[in-house]
């Protein structure tokens, strides 16, 4: 009796090891937002994941949710991102640029559909560890927009959005900025050609770019490295520019009317701004590096827009 007992408990304690590692299979593996379409293709949508792929597989992890992009969810809410006949024929990974290859019928994706799913497309991918930027190709051709240029490297900051909320729309809007020259004394101009959601402010769209830094080479960043904006807003022409404590590092490098005016002038791009009023944390008291009190509106001011890099 005792030995039956004793069998009977090694049966147990090995039912419930085996047991506990039938519950574990599958751990492990990492979870990630495959966008998809809604019905009326007005927006995107995340859908959770679960990757069979080992996260330290990148190239399978690229070859499994690109698979996603064509799979029917079976969801009347959702459809499936990529159209029936387009297919990604190649891609390429060299470092953390991610190139995606279509078919011709990528090309006949509309206008209004096409950058939903570019978006849906970059975001899912740049999920992936070691993939920070996609390029798009149709055939041998680098994808364009409807004016024929092309569309270029995109990260996952090309499409902005508010947090917590989601795409609703996805616009085209082309931003100029200022950024530093290299020598820190003047201002050189720069066209970035961004995707942005309905949901954001022209003026927030804006110095998220400009805080982001030039893509171009020969310019940099005038606004101290680190720091974030707080708020930013337009009253009756006047933007309100809230930055955090960072805005005040000094960086000696950058003169201080190019820091100034870097952010004045891009803001002044808009057509619903005349002035700018820069604040940190909210606070307007302070002097910026002795020079600009932050309690002046300023205007646009193009002296110190300089030709050379």
């Amino acid at each position: 009796m005792k030995a039956t007992k004793g069998v009977f408990f090694v049966l147990v304690i090995c039912w419930i090891f085996f047991a506990g590692g039938c519950g574990k299979e599958g751990e492990g593996n990492d979870v990630y937002q495959v966008y998809y379409l809604n019905q009326e293709s007005t927006k995107i949508v995340p859908v959770s994941y679960e990757a069979q792929s080992d996260p330290a597989d990148t190239n399978g992890l690229v070859d499994e949710l690109l698979r996603q992009f064509s799979t029917d969810l079976g969801d009347v809410e959702y459809k499936t991102t990529l159209p029936k006949q387009v297919e990604v024929t190649n891609y390429v990974l060299e470092e953390t640029l991610l190139t995606l290859y279509f078919n011709q019928e990528y090309g006949k994706i509309d206008r209004i559909t096409e950058p939903l799913v570019r978006a849906a497309v970059v975001r899912t991918m740049t999920q992936i560890e070691g993939v920070e930027c996609l390029a798009f190709f149709v055939g041998d051709e680098p994808l364009a927009d409807k004016d024929k240029n092309p569309v270029g490297v995109m990260t996952n900051d090309s499409f902005v959005e508010n947090p917590g909320e989601q795409i609703n729309s996805i616009q085209s809007a082309t931003l100029t900025l200022y950024f530093a020259n290299e020598k820190g004394n003047g201002l050189l101009v720069e066209t970035q050609n961004v995707h942005y959601s309905s949901n954001i402010s022209m003026e927030k769209l804006v110095m998220e770019h400009l805080l982001e830094g030039p893509r171009g080479a020969g310019a940099k960043p005038a606004i101290p490295e680190g720091t974030k904006l707080m708020n930013v807003s337009v009253s009756d022409g006047v933007c309100f520019v809230s930055l955090d404590e960072g805005f005040i590092n000094q960086d000696y490098n950058v003169e201080e009317p190019v820091v100034i005016y870097s952010i004045v002038n891009s803001l002044s791009e808009i057509a619903t701004v005349n002035k700018v009023q820069i604040s940190v944390n909210g606070d307007t008291s302070i002097t910026y590096r002795d020079s600009f009190a932050l309690s002046e509106f300023y205007e646009r001011n193009l002296d110190y827009v300089v030709e050379d890099k």
